[in-house]
């Protein structure tokens, strides 16, 4: 049963920003609310004041700009995120993750902004985001500010933003031809489980590789030395091997209900191991 509580449909960011600044009040943010309304539902979360966004304009934004890049704004579906055609072609990683999240009636319902600020260690879309290098984009009524991605966890269910802020989007560089990155997850069962482990990875025209995993850490994580290995070895047969094991010695996950920390390293290898072989099969091609 739900605790009592005011609800108001926002119209504007201002009149966000003025109730998450009472500091008198337990204000939370209502988007898709798939986490939210089931913490409400086992008063886990007891707000005094629960806030509307979806009928803000701002919040509904997913647009791109060539040679800027793509923004998309805290209202914007996880389903909507699935049949961007500017999304599956540029950032083919993230729409991909985003298929692989929940339920298609969740996803009409979930939000990818919702995604990364929930701060899940697990979180399908917060692994595409750290590879194409995403900014968030925070508001509060002492003003605007954009912090990288990779800033924003601090923990399990932790982030860096404060009572008095609220996320409006997340932004995404432009990327050049010829960019591409795939999403892997492996789940206890097909279909609408939460991952035991995901990895993003992007091979840049340039021949960088940037990679970022899910479900192995207190937040899902870039893993800058495993790149600099791949971006500092020639493209040979066994790099992808190497690349597997060498990812089992840089992540430290742990053992939970859904799988052992032991099942957790030798998935990780395993992914990470095909990732490499399908982007650089696939560069080669």
């Amino acid at each position: 049963m739900f605790s009592q509580f005011k609800y108001v449909k926002a119209q504007t960011i201002d009149e966000v920003l003025t109730y998450l600044g009472d500091r008198d009040r337990c204000v939370k943010i209502l988007a898709g609310g798939t986490d939210l309304m089931v913490l409400m539902q086992r008063n886990l979360e007891t707000p005094d004041c629960l806030i509307d966004i979806k009928g803000i304009e701002e919040m509904k934004r997913l647009d791109f700009v060539q040679g800027v890049g793509l923004f998309v704004g805290a209202s914007v579906t996880v389903n909507q995120v699935t049949e961007s055609k500017i999304i599956l072609e540029k950032y083919q990683a993230l729409g991909q993750a985003a298929k692989t999240l929940a339920s298609y009636q969740l996803r009409n319902r979930a939000t990818l902004v919702g995604n990364v600020c929930n701060a899940s260690p697990g979180a399908d879309l917060a692994g595409p985001l750290l590879i194409f290098e995403a900014n968030v984009h925070i508001a509060s009524l002492d003003g605007r500010r954009v912090l990288p991605l990779a800033q924003f966890f601090t923990g399990p269910k932790k982030t860096v933003l404060a009572a008095n802020e609220l996320v409006t989007g997340i932004s995404l560089p432009d990327l050049s031809s010829g960019d591409q990155s795939l999403y892997l997850k492996q789940a206890r069962v097909k279909g609408h489980d939460l991952g035991i482990v995901g990895v993003a990875m992007r091979l840049t025209l340039d021949q960088k590789f940037l990679v970022a995993l899910s479900a192995v850490a207190p937040t899902p994580i870039r893993l800058l030395e495993l790149e600099e290995f791949l971006n500092a070895h020639p493209r040979t047969p066994e790099l992808a091997t190497k690349a597997g094991e060498m990812v089992q010695k840089l992540i430290h996950p742990i053992s939970d209900v859904r799988a052992s920390a032991e099942y957790r390293l030798l998935i990780a290898g395993v992914l990470v191991k095909r990732a490499v072989t399908l982007l650089t099969t696939r560069e080669a091609n």
